[in-house]
């Protein structure tokens, strides 16, 4: 585990939100993303695109109170990803079928009262939770589950859970089955919502991602036992945004804002509390007078 927040490429440099909403992010330094960017634009002018269908998927930032500052948790997906390879992210990742096994245990807020938050069906609803809790204790050893309604799993550090980890990383066993085989039921009510992220056309790969936010229970601790980071660990959001702007860290649009957010919070209680407008963001690739640029208009 680590504090240490670097990158080897460089990150973009973004043009404040205008009264409409509107961001801006130049993708004329970022050399792989301009290609990809290229290639979809070729396409585009002979006639022969086709946008890939984003995969549903959901992904969680962790906060604490820390010293001066809202803390929040972070990867750096390794170099050899398929997707995002080395970018800032949070613990997260797509939906499996099996997230939406009605038999899941549950408590807090329904599936049905998550649907109406996430404004999508209610089995859709069901899923996106359970991904985000299955994804995390994948990812960072958390597991936001207890005994109850009222209680929390206190420690899941230890060698069996390690192996239930490993059994639903490698699709042996379902969310589903792992709490209820533990007498547990996934607890809703620890997960706030807030922000719909869908990755832009040109992406071969693209997601429709959910963003919760959420504190590790007393007892468990995140740890940066997955395979797919190279580096993970508490940071200060001005410190990671100080380093993005300087190239020493590379993150996507959908991160830059949601750390941003984190940097306004005045604790991690009330971050998580809150109850922002949320409305799906699509970045799009807009050619301007200073490059291409990918152009997100934000929800006010």
């Amino acid at each position: 585990m680590t504090d240490r927040v670097t990158g080897e490429a460089t990150g973009e440099a973004t043009r404040d939100v205008t009264p409409e909403g509107v961001r801006e992010f130049p993708i004329s330094d970022a050399p792989a993303l301009r290609e990809r960017a290229d290639a979809w634009l070729e396409a585009s002018a002979a006639d022969a695109r086709e946008p890939v269908a984003p995969k549903a998927a959901a992904t969680v930032m962790f906060v604490r109170d820390g010293p001066s500052a809202v803390e929040v948790f972070m990867l750096r997906r390794v170099a050899t990803m398929a997707f995002a390879p080395r970018m800032m992210v949070f613990p997260g990742g797509g939906v499996d079928a099996r997230d939406a096994d009605p038999s899941l245990p549950w408590a807090g807020p329904t599936p049905a009262e998550w649907a109406e938050r996430l404004q999508v069906e209610e089995a859709t609803a069901r899923e996106l939770v359970a991904a985000a809790v299955r994804e995390v204790f994948e990812e960072s050893g958390v597991l936001l589950a207890g005994p109850s309604a009222d209680e929390v799993v206190a420690d899941v550090s230890g060698e069996h859970w390690q192996e239930q980890r490993r059994r639903l990383l490698q699709r042996e066993a379902s969310l589903s089955e792992v709490l209820r085989a533990h007498d547990l039921v996934l607890r809703s009510d620890l997960l706030g919502y807030r922000a719909h992220w869908i990755t832009p056309e040109f992406e071969a790969r693209r997601y429709d991602t959910r963003f919760f936010s959420a504190a590790v229970p007393a007892g468990q601790r995140v740890d940066d036992q997955t395979t797919e980071a190279d580096l993970a660990g508490w940071v200060r959001p001005a410190d990671l945004l100080a380093a993005w702007r300087a190239g020493q860290a590379l993150m996507l649009p959908p991160t830059v804002v949601c750390v941003e957010e984190v940097a306004a919070a005045q604790s991690a209680a009330a971050f998580i509390a809150e109850r922002p407008h949320v409305a799906p963001v699509q970045p799009e690739l807009v050619q301007t007078p200073d490059g291409l640029t990918l152009r997100a208009r934000l929800p006010r």
